[in-house]
């Protein structure tokens, strides 16, 4: 049985719009998922070669504005281009994740796509309680583990992006099979398919 870990950033729009076509592929093939937020802008980008958005090129700017505005349709997932919470800080949800995670009784996969949807969807600011209170109930968890016992995840947080920076990952999101196989991004979904598939 393969087994994916699977890094992303609750605040990635690439990440929003993966959807949960992920976990539909691990579905299909059997596999089993460790979900591993990580800090990608304050600690993956900056050490793997990276440049957060605000620090690219127009040129750059301009494609990847297109780009989204097409996945956006594309996967039938309403986004806003330019949300008020774009900058946000990922950390507390990120954390609310890991609590909910140690916590069980929900959804993971929905976990990941109420975060990102609360922000690109829905204009919302993560890193506030209620928000994130609201994603975890979305997803079938506990309301309150949006209190400070999410504070537990902080360590955790950290473990993730400095494993994430050793296993080779850049982006978000990056999907690594069996801690060797890597494909990153929403796009390459179609090949993380067939290659559990045994096609590729």
């Amino acid at each position: 049985m393969a087994h994916i870990d699977y890094y992303f950033s609750t605040m990635s729009p690439f990440t929003y719009l993966t959807g949960m076509r992920m976990e539909a592929v691990a579905a299909r093939h059997g596999a089993t998922i460790s979900y591993k937020p990580m800090d990608l802008t304050g600690g993956v980008l900056p050490r793997t070669g990276g440049v957060p958005p605000k620090e690219r090129h127009p040129a750059r700017l301009e494609l990847r504005a297109q780009e989204l505005r097409r996945l956006s349709a594309k996967h039938g997932l309403p986004m806003h281009l330019d949300p008020p919470f774009r900058a946000v800080n990922a950390a507390p949800s990120a954390y609310a994740f890991i609590a909910a995670s140690h916590a069980g009784g929900g959804d993971l996969g929905k976990l990941v796509h109420a975060f990102t949807g609360a922000l690109w969807r829905d204009r919302r600011d993560i890193a506030e309680d209620d928000v994130i209170a609201d994603c975890l109930a979305e997803a079938g968890f506990d309301r309150s583990l949006a209190g400070m016992a999410m504070l537990s995840g902080a360590e955790e947080y950290v473990r993730n992006t400095e494993e994430a920076v050793a296993a080779g990952v850049f982006g978000a999101p990056f999907y690594i099979v069996d801690r060797s196989e890597k494909f990153w991004g929403q796009d390459r979904i179609e090949d993380l398919d067939l290659f559990l598939s045994g096609k590729l």
